[in-house]
């Protein structure tokens, strides 16, 4: 299978690639106010408004360790909406998508890669994501490559096993890609063969483990991982760095009563990290608030290596 031309199955939802139509969304969305996500109902029987609220945080490592970090904010949204929130561990981008698209799931953090399909194929409306104390905020796409590889710079990896994470991922497929491609002339099958190993967390595993000579992930994901020690860093040897990426996007469905999407969002922006498990584990990279975004905007670069991809997102 080429790396430009492959298919995401969602359940209901198929997303198919090799189409040069630019990203736009389902025909069930409508988005009058022209900033590319959907819009709110205009009928209000459509509106959502659960007395139990699910939240679901992208899955890119163990969805145990996850739902004791978002305690804390998952029990401060409660307070701010009045409702119930329950943590929903999925297991991979296509079923969060599904989740949202069927009505299952109501606020979530989809990946920098899978939030363009997010906002077409689910109606996820995006408003915010993690960033320093001085608003900075992203990470890189790296590809790492353990020491006993012989592999040294990226022209190296012709012959060998490179391992992506999904085909919904940026940095775990997209980007590397689109790099590999343009910068290098290298594409799988053709310079180099090419593995999926689900998620972030199992290919860097598998390079240190050397299971696979080489990987592209997300650095955030590995700083995380180094400092807990999940992986000792004299296993992994870095020989690209890309330009720095939006992050995971928060937001909630398109459909949810207004009032309930004032409060969701008020909720993130006035929640106090100080002490917190979250700001335990993500300030390991350095983010310490919630800061507005638009997708319109702050995806720019990622729909661009979308096109450069040849990808456009088609739901039914």
């Amino acid at each position: 299978m080429a790396v430009n031309q492959f298919k995401f199955v969602l359940g209901t939802v198929v997303a198919l690639t090799v189409s040069h139509s630019a990203v736009a969304l389902d025909t069930r969305y409508e988005d009058r106010s022209g900033n590319m996500v959907a819009d709110t109902p205009t009928d209000t029987s459509q509106w959502q408004d659960p007395s139990t609220l699910i939240f679901a945080y992208t899955p890119v490592e163990d969805p145990s360790v996850y739902a004791d970090v978002w305690s804390e904010f998952l029990a401060h949204l409660s307070e701010k909406t009045g409702k119930n929130v329950r943590f929903f561990p999925v297991q991979n981008n296509a079923a969060q998508i599904e989740a949202m698209r069927s009505g299952r799931l109501h606020i979530a953090g989809f990946n920098t890669g899978s939030t363009p399909l997010a906002v077409n194929c689910a109606g996820f409306n995006p408003f915010t994501i993690m960033a320093g104390e001085d608003g900075s905020f992203g990470y890189e796409m790296e590809i790492i490559t353990h020491p006993a590889s012989g592999i040294d710079n990226v022209e190296d990896l012709k012959g060998k096993k490179v391992a992506f994470t999904a085909q919904t991922s940026n940095s775990g497929f997209k980007a590397p890609s689109a790099i590999l491609g343009a910068e290098f002339g290298l594409s799988a099958d053709n310079d180099f063969s090419a593995a999926f190993s689900g998620a972030h967390d199992n290919s860097i595993i598998g390079v240190a483990h050397k299971d696979y000579d080489a990987a592209a992930v997300a650095n955030s994901v590995l700083k995380r991982m180094l400092d807990r020690e999940v992986v000792k860093a004299s296993d992994i040897k870095t020989i690209y760095q890309s330009q720095t990426f939006p992050t995971t996007a928060y937001g909630y469905a398109h459909n949810l009563n207004p009032e309930l999407q004032a409060q969701i969002k008020e909720a993130f922006f006035s929640f106090d990290w100080a002490g917190t498990k979250l700001q335990e584990e993500f300030e390991r990279n350095g983010e310490a608030q919630f800061i507005p975004i638009t997708y319109q905007e702050h995806w720019a670069v990622i729909r661009t290596i979308d096109e450069a991809n040849d990808v456009s997102y088609q739901c039914r």
